[in-house]
């Protein structure tokens, strides 16, 4: 009944992942529309599955824990090094500064 060897079991693995990323590090994609955040999440379980896929579950699960890497890196290294908790995304302007946002959150009008 249980068998861990179909794609649905490395869905149900990528969207565990996604799903504890996003309670963890939401707040730091509070600025982003809801239909973007949505689209972000598709892309990556199907870029996810579709590596499953293409190359095998062993490169799924490598890029899946590069990934992790990479997010560990920015939220545990690279963030407190420029002052901004990599958990909470305090102090809010000075991570939005580093986004490139203005201090509401939003992206500033570009000049032609």
């Amino acid at each position: 009944m249980w068998r861990t060897d179909t794609s649905w079991f490395d869905v149900a693995i990528v969207m565990t992942f996604l799903m504890f990323g996003h309670l963890c590090f939401g707040r730091f994609v509070e600025y982003q529309s809801r239909w973007r955040r949505l689209l972000k999440s598709l892309v990556g379980v199907a870029v996810l599955i579709g590596a499953g896929v293409w190359a095998g579950r062993i490169w799924m699960y490598a890029l899946l824990g590069l990934i992790a890497a990479g997010i560990l890196i920015i939220h545990g290294w690279w963030l407190p090094r420029k002052g901004v908790n990599g958990w909470t995304a305090e102090p809010r302007d000075r991570y939005y500064a580093l986004m490139g946002l203005d201090p509401a959150g939003k992206r500033p009008e570009r000049s032609s």
